[in-house]
């Protein structure tokens, strides 16, 4: 009998070692994440792996480049777009394997780390010792083609034009205005809340929505996703309410519907 019960613990160990194994393992889900997604996505990635062992890798970056790559076959299992307009694209191509979820409206921001942006709202730009001013590239990157409509909007683009130094996407124009490459800066909501930019400046003026077309983001399963349990289990867990309050508490709105 003694030697039964040490023979169902060595079983029960090693069955134990196996799965452990088998997880460490298993390829992880790779998502391919717009850069202004980089605190919430984070923050989801971390509340969902408490209670799945499923690994999720994210890949950051502008949504148009990450749009070419997984046009290109770069094996991403799930696309998170700043603009829903990318994942449509690739839905036309046949290269989705799923509905597309709209997860959230991103806002722009004017951000310093200089001075206090709420009070001088767009005109910020135009006060002494603003010589360059951060946008993200708006060849491919929602949140800068954004900005250039809300600086046409108020009739400031083309005497700033000289003036803006563009990231390869939104995160890295941020990251100019936080480090002071640049004095001011048309960023994300989402990342101007993020710890890391609350550090230097807590404040900043939020840009009308009517300034530009609406930033709704997009999340959706690619062709190379379709069979892949770990991403299908990601992808519901984004539509969670837990998931909603995390993209919430960094400025996304809930789109309508």
């Amino acid at each position: 009998m003694h030697s039964c019960k040490k023979l169902l613990v060595f079983f029960v160990g090693a069955l134990m070692v196996f799965q452990c194994a088998m997880a460490q393992t298993e390829k992880p889900v790779l998502v391919a994440a717009a850069s202004d997604l980089k605190f919430a996505l984070d923050s989801i990635i971390t509340v969902f792996s408490e209670t799945n062992q499923v690994m999720v890798r994210p890949i950051y970056g502008s949504s148009g480049k990450l749009y070419e790559q997984i046009s290109n076959q770069a094996p991403f299992h799930i696309f998170m777009s700043a603009d829903v307009t990318y994942p449509k694209l690739l839905e036309e191509k046949a290269l989705t394997s799923s509905a597309i979820y709209l997860y959230g409206l991103g806002r722009l921001v004017v951000w310093s780390r200089k001075m206090d942006t709420a009070p001088l709202g767009i005109t910020a730009f135009q006060q002494a010792g603003v010589k360059k001013i951060a946008i993200a590239n708006p060849d491919h990157a929602p949140y800068g083609q954004r900005a250039v409509e809300a600086l046409t909007y108020y009739k400031m683009y083309d005497s700033l034009s000289s003036r803006l130094v563009l990231g390869e996407n939104i995160s890295q124009a941020a990251q100019f205005v936080s480090t002071g490459a640049a004095d001011a800066g048309i960023i994300a909501l989402s990342l101007a809340l993020s710890p890391t930019m609350k550090r230097y400046q807590t404040s900043y003026f939020l840009i009308p929505e009517e300034s530009h077309q609406p930033l709704l983001q997009g999340a959706v399963m690619t062709r190379h996703g379709a069979n892949s349990k770990g991403a299908a289990s990601f992808m519901a867990f984004l539509k969670t309410q837990t998931a909603k309050n995390i993209l919430n508490y960094f400025g996304f709105n809930q789109p309508e519907g």
